[in-house]
C-alpha cells in the first residue's frame, strides 16, 4: 500500500511543480507575439515556471483543490486500494511539498489541515477494460474556479446562443482568473453532466480539436473571439486572453440547452501515471 501512496504523492507534487510542456510552449508562443505591458507579465510567468522547477517548489501558492481523473481497469489487482492511496497520497504530499491546505468545511469554516475532507480529493472514476490504471492529478485553482459557471439556455438559441453566452462570460471574468487561461466547455446532458464534461476537457492537450468538425470549428472561433477582446495576461491588455478552448458535448433533453465553463488559469496543471498489475509506475503524457 505504501508504494501506491508515494506513487500518488510524487504525482501531486509534480502536477504543482511542473507545468505541462504543451501549456509551456503556448506561453512562450503568446510571449513571444505579445507587445508591452503584456510581455512583461508572460515573461515573469514564465521564470516562475523556471523557477518552480529548479527550487522544487509549487509554481504557485494556491496548490488547488485536489482533483483526480482514474481509468480503473476492470481487472486491475489493486482497484480496492487506490481511494484510500489517493486520500492518504494527498496528505503525504501536503505535508512534503509542501501544498497549502485548501479543504474548508463549509458548515463550520474549519480548514482540515491536510487536504482532505467530504468528498475531497474529489474523484472521478471511469471504468475500462484491462489491467492497468491510470490516474491524472489535476489540482484546480480557487480564483480560476470562481470565474466557472453554468447556464440553462433555450434549446432554440442553439450554438450561437451558446457562443454567445460564453464570449459574454469570458468578458466579464476580465482578468479575475488569471489569464492567459485555458476554457473548458460542456454542451449538453443536464447540469451535472455539462460541468462533468467542461472540466474533464481542460485535461486536453493545448491545440487539441475535438473529433467532430463543427465543435473543433466552434473552438476556433471561440478562442479567436475571446482573445479579440484585449483584456490579455492578467487582464493588463494584450493579444493573449485565453491559450485555448475545449469544447465536449452530450445529447441533451429535448427542452434544455446546459451550457457549463470550467475556466483553468495560466498554471493549467495535470500530470498523469500508469499502473500495471506488477505494481510498476510510469509517468504519461
Amino acid at each position: 500500500m505504501n508504494w501506491l501512496i508515494d506513487a500518488i504523492s510524487d504525482l501531486v507534487a509534480q502536477a504543482v511543480i511542473d507545468l505541462p510542456k504543451d501549456v509551456e510552449d503556448a506561453l512562450k508562443k503568446a510571449m513571444e507575439n505579445e507587445e508591452e505591458p503584456a510581455k512583461t507579465q508572460l515573461k515573469a510567468v514564465l521564470k516562475n515556471i523556471e523557477l518552480a522547477r529548479i527550487h522544487k517548489k509549487p509554481m504557485c501558492q494556491d496548490t488547488g483543490t485536489p482533483t483526480f481523473y482514474v481509468k480503473l481497469g476492470s481487472d486491475f489487482p489493486y482497484k480496492d486500494l487506490v481511494e484510500e492511496a489517493i486520500i492518504e497520497g494527498v496528505r503525504r504530499a501536503t505535508e512534503k511539498v509542501p501544498l497549502r491546505p485548501n479543504a474548508v468545511d463549509v458548515l463550520t469554516g474549519k480548514n482540515s489541515g491536510d487536504n482532505t475532507g467530504r468528498y475531497i480529493p474529489f474523484i472521478n472514476w471511469e471504468i475500462v477494460e484491462g489491467s492497468d490504471c491510470i490516474i491524472t492529478a489535476m489540482p484546480k485553482g480557487g480564483g480560476s474556479e470562481n470565474m466557472s459557471t453554468l447556464k440553462m439556455l433555450k434549446p432554440g438559441v442553439g450554438l450561437k446562443g451558446v457562443k454567445k453566452f460564453v464570449l459574454e462570460w469570458m468578458v466579464e471574468a476580465g482578468g479575475n482568473p488569471c489569464p492567459p487561461t485555458t476554457v473548458g466547455i460542456g454542451i449538453g446532458g443536464g447540469a451535472d453532466i455539462a460541468m462533468k464534461l467542461a472540466k474533464k476537457a481542460l485535461l486536453r492537450k493545448i491545440g487539441e480539436r475535438h473529433k467532430e468538425k463543427k465543435i473543433a470549428k466552434m473552438e476556433e472561433e471561440l478562442l479567436s473571439a475571446i482573445n479579440s477582446t484585449g483584456i490579455g495576461a492578467m487582464g493588463l491588455g494584450g493579444k493573449t486572453t485565453i491559450l485555448d478552448v475545449h469544447i465536449d458535448i452530450a445529447h441533451r433533453h429535448p427542452a434544455s440547452l446546459p451550457v457549463a465553463i470550467a475556466v483553468q488559469c495560466w498554471a493549467n496543471r495535470r500530470k498523469s501515471i500508469k499502473i500495471d498489475k506488477e505494481g510498476r509506475v510510469w509517468n504519461i503524457d
